[in-house]
């Protein structure tokens, strides 16, 4: 009996170790990881065989399984592809958040937390809409490069890099004077239109920025509302308070906007001004030679820019004294002439706006010292809001208005936007 037992007891294993030496191979026919090839899944093998022993309850299989031999017809293979195929999805789950979360640039948006609605502004390159993103009042400047194979690939990329540009510097600025950033998309195709009859898929290389919605439109349009009746002096320094300390946050960034004008300043509910449209907006290079190009809006071009000469954050300026001109005057600069011949007067014959008679002297002189045609003796930007704090308003001094004035001859001539 002894010798018998002992025979059998060598069968039994050699037939374990033969289906041990099998499984390998099986799985490896059938796309299936080894069992053993794995620690999280030799937990897993050991795991079943243990329960099942713990099961059974025989002496014989719990010593097998201490042993170090596990009993093939006990292992649920089935058990284990299904536990094998959990883990392998979960891994590739968190390998592509994490991707994700790589590829994501720090200010681009969810795609799917923002609503695109009823279009408010329309320009060159696109149009301004009103939107919710993720619960909150928005204004979302959608940029059209144009329908595929109407732009070159050098100039798609070029708009690329003028949009990530402008993002870039946008996304860094707080300032009660600059428009709040939110967020970008480049070229998303999960974009879509909220319309009464639904939504609205958007094409592939529409891309868009998200910023805070501003109740009160832009500078440009107030002041043309206020064209007849002009503005208090008290507003109009307040105004031009508002925008001086914007762009002088801005140079304290080492940031030159290029295109200050009064279009491109929003208002809130309370009138109070904020920069926007960052979209030729730079860092200010180290060497002003490397700045250079006609950047900006005629009629608030600084004569360095208008000539092609090299410039820097002077620039803004004197767009700065054309705006004040503006919104005291709410009215606009050299209205009867051409772009070639305000180019032409500016630089060759030191054409500037023509100053009201009735406009004090207090305020006409931050005007002028802006608008010099010499960079540097133009002030900088804090000192010019050093200079508008130190004006006295509570005796008035704002412009006269078109119907009353008879007894001051502000202008030579009608002057209309």
């Amino acid at each position: 009996m002894d010798h018998n037992t002992s025979h059998r007891g060598r069968e039994e294993r050699e037939t374990v170790e033969r289906e041990e030496n099998k499984l390998p191979q099986e799985a490896a026919q059938g796309g299936k990881t080894p069992i053993n090839s794995n620690p999280t899944f030799s937990s897993i093998s050991s795991g079943n065989v243990e329960n099942r022993g713990k099961n059974s309850g025989t002496e014989s299989e719990m010593k097998e399984t201490s042993d170090g031999f596990v009993r093939a017809d006990q292992i649920d293979l089935k058990s284990l592809d299904d536990q094998l195929e959990r883990h392998l999805t979960r891994a590739w789950t968190m390998e592509k958040k994490k991707e994700e979360r790589v590829a994501r640039q720090e200010w681009e948006i969810d795609p799917s937390k923002l609503i695109i609605k009823s279009v408010i502004a329309r320009g060159t390159f696109g149009t301004v809409h009103r939107g919710i993103y993720d619960g909150q009042d928005v204004a979302v400047k959608l940029l059209d490069w144009g329908e595929e194979g109407h732009r070159t690939e050098a100039e798609i990329a070029s708009l690329r890099s003028a949009f990530t540009q402008e993002v870039a510097v946008w996304h860094k600025l707080d300032h009660p004077n600059v428009t709040k950033f939110i967020g970008a998309t480049m070229g998303s195709s999960d974009l879509n239109i909220q319309t009464e009859n639904g939504h609205i898929g958007m094409p592939s290389n529409i891309c868009c920025v998200v910023v805070e919605y501003l109740a009160g439109g832009a500078l440009k349009s107030y002041l043309i509302k206020n064209r007849r009746r002009k503005l208090a002096f008290k507003v109009v320094v307040q105004l031009a308070l508002d925008l001086a300390r914007g762009l002088s946050y801005l140079h304290s960034e080492k940031i030159v906007h290029r295109d200050v004008k009064t279009e491109n300043m929003l208002l809130d509910k309370t009138r109070t001004v904020k920069i926007a449209d960052f979209g030729v907006a730079r860092v200010e290079a180290q060497n002003p030679n490397d700045m250079t190009g006609e950047t900006g809006t005629l009629g608030y071009m600084a004569p360095e820019v208008l000539n092609g000469n090299p410039y820097n954050r002077k620039c803004d300026v004197y767009s700065f004294g054309i705006c004040l001109w503006e919104i005291y005057c709410c009215d606009m600069p050299y209205p009867d002439l051409s772009f070639s011949e305000v180019t032409s007067a500016v630089v060759r014959q030191n054409l500037r706006p023509e100053i009201p008679r009735c406009c004090p002297s207090s305020l006409a002189n931050v005007m002028k010292r802006c608008w010099d045609a010499n960079p540097d003796k133009r002030p900088e930007m804090d000192e010019v809001v050093t200079m508008l704090e130190a004006i006295d308003t509570s005796k008035g001094g704002g412009m006269i208005p078109l119907d009353q004035q008879q007894g001051c001859l502000c202008f030579r001539r009608y002057r209309g936007p």
